[in-house]
Formats: structure tokens, C-alpha cells, sequence
């Protein structure tokens, strides 16, 4: 197995791949017959050298079944967390090696929806290997792979940060006059503190005449009545002050700590659309295959964005061009200029040989108005998306054209369907019908 998982190419599984032939054909032969009968086998190993090999070696560690055990899943849990895709930003036969290494795992009578939680990232990215439109199809006609793993979503239970609170130090004085009233005068101060409790001044000693209470200033409060009672009065303002203190502690005094925040799982409402418009197009001087844009999305300034359209729209068709734009990515070096943010765009369901187009706004929209998901008017996008949380990416399988060319983001958990649209009418693609949006 592990010989043969080191060569690039491999003897084609039948586009059937039944139990038999699956049992006795290699990982990679059944990747590359899966991307074969999507018709993508010229992405079979990524797109560049660096990728080939990367995939190579993922197709070598998985065929040595590195990932099997308890502790190899712990392992794939950690590489998987920041990945969609186990090399490059599109599925390899890295990705359906891996898909078709787990399926047995996750089809066992023991495998339950807790074993799921337990590897959120590795579940994640099987799921998302066998609802990719491309494969999705071909699996469920499959008889090996025929059975699609389903993730009961609603009771996944959302992630809480815990904030934990350090204990103050005490202060330097206070910790030494503490330590000085422990050592010298801890008698004395005991002694005192007896007195206060029992109410009563001190008995004086056989044959001494009782000691006149000393008067006291007082600012506020009557003079005490009954001789004797002022240093139970005095006790007593030391307790008020300590029972103060203890209210004080318990209600108006420490504030108390905030409640933690609760985390939120990726949603389409978190990305900011916007509508735009190119005011200026010319070609990347680095970079033959990509166009950079003044795009006016209702700010002071146009933003620079750089796509990688010109193998699909005509520069002509860029000038004064109205669509729209991902406004909360991180922005991106594309070979020496950065880029503020992404156009929205179609691509047929063919993959890019079929074609790519804009998704365009409803008619006579003008740059700057809010683009929204049905069901979500109500949420605000997020103010800048965070790379690490990879929330575009985890939303972004679901972006799609309807038969009506519609634009919609669909959850694949219930089929919901929740239509991109402004306050003028809902986006569309121009031509294509279950397209990927991106």
C-alpha cells in the first residue's frame, strides 16, 4: 500500500466503485475515479508542484493508516482545525483519500453523535467532502459510499469562552501591617476583641476603685447614657463597619464579573455584502491573469481590489460594472498590492470551464446599500471576519443559484433556502443555474 500511494499515478476504480472493487483498489485509485467522474482530473493532485507533493504525502501517511488509531485522530483533529481543504483552497485526492480512509469510521454501529463532537474538525471536513456538489452525486449512486453521514447540528453545543479571573495580590503595606498586628500586638488586640463581644467594661483588680470612662468627642450621635457603656458603643461602631463591609461585599460593594461571551457559529448574516462599483479597471503588472479595481462601495475612498478575472470578463465589461462585494475579509498581498475586498461572482456548475460571471444587485442599486440574507435582516455583519475562525469558508459551500438564477445561501443541514437580496429585490446570476457563488 504504502509503494503505491508514493506514485502519481494510479490504476483508474471503476466509476461503480463497488464493496468489491473498493476493498482491493488504493486510496489515490479511488480518489482519482471520483474526480474522473466529475470530470476534474486535472486537479486530481492540486494545481502547482508544491501542492503535488504536499498531496503526495498526505496520500503516503493516510495510506499507512497514520490516522487509524485514537492518537492519529487526535493528530488529524489538530492539522484539520485552520483547513478546509487538506492542501491549496480546492479539494485533492488528498481529500477524498481521507473522505474514503474515514467512511468506515464513521459508519460503525459505535459511532455515535458524541463521537462526532469528539472530532469536530475531522466530521466537519468529511461533511463537507460528501456535500460538495461536484461528489455528491457520484457518492450517493455509489454502493460503497452510497450512505451519507448525517450531523445532527442542533444539538452540537456552542462553544463558551471562559474567562478566568486572577486573584489580586495584596498590597505590600497592607500585607506588612497585617504581619505587625499578627506578631507584637496580637494579645492586646485579641484582648480587645473579647471585650467588645462581652459588652462589659474591664473588671478593675481587688482593692483598685473602678476607672471613670473617659469622655469621647463625638461629631454625631447623643452622649451614652449609662456609665460605663462607651466602650461597647465603640465596639459597636467597629461592628457596623464590618457589617458594612460584608454588605458591601456581597451587594454594592466589587462589582460583579460579566457574564462570558457566548461564541456563535459561523452564519452567512456575519459577511458583509455591499453593493459596488468599478470606477477604474486596469491590468495587474504582476500578474497576467488578474485585474485591479477602484471599486466604490459607499465610502470616502474607492477600495483596491484585485480579482483574477481576465480569463473570463472582458475588460470592457469591468468599466463601470455594478456588483457585488465582500467587504469584511482580511485583507490580502496578491502578487505586491493589497487587496480590500472580493467581488461576488458565479461559477457554472461545469466548474471555471464553464464560466464565471458576476453575481448582480437588483436593478438600480447604488453603491454602499446593505446586501442581506431572507431570514437575517436583523443581524449585522461582522465588522472585520476573523482568518482563523474560517467563517466565509464554512458558509460560502451553501452560496448557490436557484433554478430561477436566483442568488441564495441553502443549509445543507435542513435544505432551507435563505435568497441574497437588497431592499430593491433579490441577486441573480445572469446565466448560470446551481452555480457556486464566491
Amino acid at each position: 500500500m504504502a509503494n503505491s500511494l508514493q506514485t502519481s499515478k494510479s490504476p483508474k476504480a471503476p466509476q461503480s466503485l463497488t464493496s468489491e472493487s473498493a476493498a482491493s483498489t488504493t486510496l489515490p485509485a479511488i480518489a482519482e475515479s471520483l474526480f474522473t467522474a466529475a470530470g476534474k482530473t486535472n486537479e486530481t493532485l492540486g494545481k502547482t508542484d508544491e501542492d503535488k507533493k504536499s498531496v503526495l504525502d498526505w496520500l503516503d501517511r493516510i495510506g499507512k493508516g497514520e490516522f487509524d488509531s485514537d492518537e492519529g485522530k487526535k493528530t488529524l483533529e489538530s492539522l484539520l482545525l485552520p483547513k478546509t481543504y487538506l492542501v491549496g483552497q480546492t479539494p485533492t485526492s488528498a481529500d477524498l483519500a481521507l473522505f474514503a480512509s474515514l467512511y468506515p469510521y464513521f459508519h460503525l454501529p459505535s459511532t455515535t453523535h458524541t463521537t462526532q463532537l469528539t472530532h469536530p474538525s475531522i466530521t466537519r471536513h468529511f461533511d463537507h467532502i460528501q456535500s460538495l456538489p461536484q461528489f455528491s452525486p457520484i457518492l450517493a449512486r455509489s454502493e460503497t459510499f452510497g450512505k451519507k453521514l448525517v450531523v445532527d447540528v442542533a444539538n452540537v453545543p456552542v462553544p463558551v469562552v471562559k474567562i478566568e479571573q486572577k486573584a489580586k495580590k495584596p498590597k505590600e503595606g497592607a500585607a506588612a501591617a497585617e504581619g505587625q498586628a499578627e506578631g507584637g500586638d496580637g494579645k492586646k488586640k485579641e484582648k480587645e476583641k473579647k471585650k467588645e463581644q462581652e459588652g462589659a467594661p474591664a473588671v478593675p483588680a481587688e482593692g483598685e476603685k473602678p476607672a471613670a470612662p473617659k469622655e469621647k468627642k463625638e461629631k454625631k450621635g447623643p452622649a451614652p447614657a449609662v456609665e460605663g457603656a462607651a466602650a461597647p458603643a465603640e465596639g459597636g461602631k467597629k461592628k457596623d463597619k464590618k457589617a458594612a463591609a460584608a454588605a458591601g461585599g456581597e451587594g454594592g460593594g466589587k462589582k460583579a464579573a460579566a457574564a462570558p461571551p457566548v461564541v456563535e457559529a459561523p452564519a452567512p448574516w456575519m459577511i458583509d455584502l455591499r453593493v459596488g462599483k468599478i470606477v477604474d479597471v486596469e491590468l495587474h503588472p504582476d500578474a497576467d491573469a488578474m485585474y485591479v479595481e477602484k471599486i466604490d462601495v459607499g465610502e470616502a475612498e474607492p477600495r483596491t481590489v484585485v480579482s483574477g478575472l481576465v480569463k473570463y470578463v472582458p475588460i470592457e465589461q469591468m468599466r463601470g460594472k455594478t456588483l457585488i462585494a465582500v467587504c469584511n475579509l482580511k485583507p490580502a498581498n496578491l502578487r505586491g498590492i493589497k487587496s480590500h475586498a472580493m467581488v461576488l461572482c458565479a461559477t457554472s456548475a461545469d466548474g471555471k470551464d464553464g464560466g464565471v460571471e458576476f453575481v448582480d444587485p437588483p436593478a438600480g442599486s447604488l453603491p454602499g446599500e446593505r446586501i442581506f440574507f431572507e431570514g437575517f435582516e436583523d443581524k449585522v455583519a461582522i465588522d472585520l471576519l476573523n482568518p482563523k475562525k474560517k467563517i466565509f469558508e464554512t458558509v460560502q459551500p451553501g452560496f448557490t443559484t436557484l433554478g430561477s438564477k436566483e442568488a441564495a445561501w441553502v443549509n445543507k443541514e435542513d435544505g432551507k433556502v435563505h435568497k441574497i437580496v437588497s431592499a430593491r429585490g433579490v441577486c441573480t446570476a445572469p446565466n448560470f443555474i446551481g452555480a457556486s457563488l464566491s
